[in-house]
C-alpha cells in the first residue's frame, strides 16, 4: 500500500509540479520533455510493450540511472507520456457556436490522436492520475454543454459516453491495420461466412449487400457520434419544455 501512495504521489508531482530549475550552472542536458517525447517516439513504432527505461536511456543517449533522477519508475514515465501525447485540447473554434458543433470536433480531434498514438488506448484504462492536459480535454467537452440544462453529472456522463465511443472506434481502427476501416474489415469476414450460410441469416445479408453498394462509406465514428448528439439533443429539449 506504501508503494502504491508514493507512485501515485510521484506521479502527481511530476504531472503538477513545475519542474526545479537549477539557480547556476549549465542548463540540464535532460528535461522531462525530451524524456516523453523519446519515450513516445517507441511506443508510436513498436507499441508500449516495448518500452523500458533501458530502452529509453540507450535512444536519447544516457544512462538509466540518469532517467532515474528525472522519472522514478516505468508508471510515471507513462503518465507523463500520456499527458504529452493527447497534448492540449483543441481550441474553441468561434465559429462552432453550437455545442453539437463543439462536441462534435472535440470527438474527431480525440479519435485522431487515439489513432496517431494507438498505445494510449492501453495506457488509459483503470484508475489513475490524469494530467493537466488530459484533463483540459475533459473540461473543454464539459464547457460544450454549459446553458443546455443537463445537470453535472448528467453532463459528466456525455462526456463519458462520447469517449467510450471514440476509443471503441479507435480500437476497431487499431485491430484493422492499414487494410482498411472497421466496418470494411467486419464485412469482409461476414461476407466469408455469408458465402456458405447466407440462407440463415437473411436480414443481415440484405444489410451486408446494401452496405456494399457504390458510394456507401465506412462511416461508423460519424454514425455513432451523431445518435448521441441526438440523445442528448432530445434530453436538452425535454429540460427546455
Amino acid at each position: 500500500m506504501s508503494d502504491e501512495r508514493d507512485e501515485w504521489a510521484e506521479t502527481v508531482r511530476i504531472l503538477w509540479e513545475p519542474p526545479v530549475k537549477p539557480r547556476r550552472g549549465p542548463k540540464p542536458a535532460l528535461n522531462l520533455d525530451r524524456i516523453a517525447r523519446a519515450a513516445i517516439e517507441i511506443a508510436d513504432a513498436e507499441g508500449l510493450a516495448a518500452l523500458s527505461m533501458q530502452r529509453l536511456a540507450e535512444l536519447i543517449g544516457f544512462t538509466k540511472m540518469s532517467l532515474y533522477r528525472y522519472v522514478p519508475g516505468r508508471a510515471e514515465l507513462v503518465a507523463l507520456m500520456v499527458d504529452t501525447a493527447i497534448g492540449e485540447a483543441p481550441a474553441e473554434d468561434t465559429g462552432q457556436d453550437g455545442w453539437r458543433e463543439r462536441l462534435g470536433a472535440w470527438s474527431h480531434r480525440l479519435v485522431a490522436v487515439f489513432q496517431e498514438h494507438p498505445w494510449l488506448l492501453d495506457a488509459t484504462i483503470g484508475t489513475r492520475v490524469m494530467g493537466p492536459r488530459e484533463l483540459g480535454w475533459m473540461e473543454r467537452a464539459l464547457a460544450a454543454l454549459d446553458g443546455t440544462g443537463l445537470s453535472g453529472a448528467e453532463r459528466m456522463d456525455a462526456v463519458v459516453l462520447l469517449t467510450s465511443h471514440v476509443r471503441g472506434i479507435a480500437q476497431q481502427s487499431r485491430a484493422a491495420g492499414p487494410a482498411g476501416g472497421p466496418e470494411k474489415q467486419l464485412a469482409a469476414v461476414l461476407g466469408r461466412l455469408m458465402d456458405e450460410h447466407g440462407e440463415r441469416y437473411p436480414a443481415l445479408g440484405a444489410a451486408l449487400a446494401s452496405a456494399a453498394a457504390p458510394g456507401e462509406q465506412d462511416q461508423a465514428l460519424e454514425f455513432g457520434l451523431q445518435r448521441i448528439l441526438d440523445g442528448l439533443e432530445a434530453l436538452i429539449a425535454r429540460r427546455a419544455g
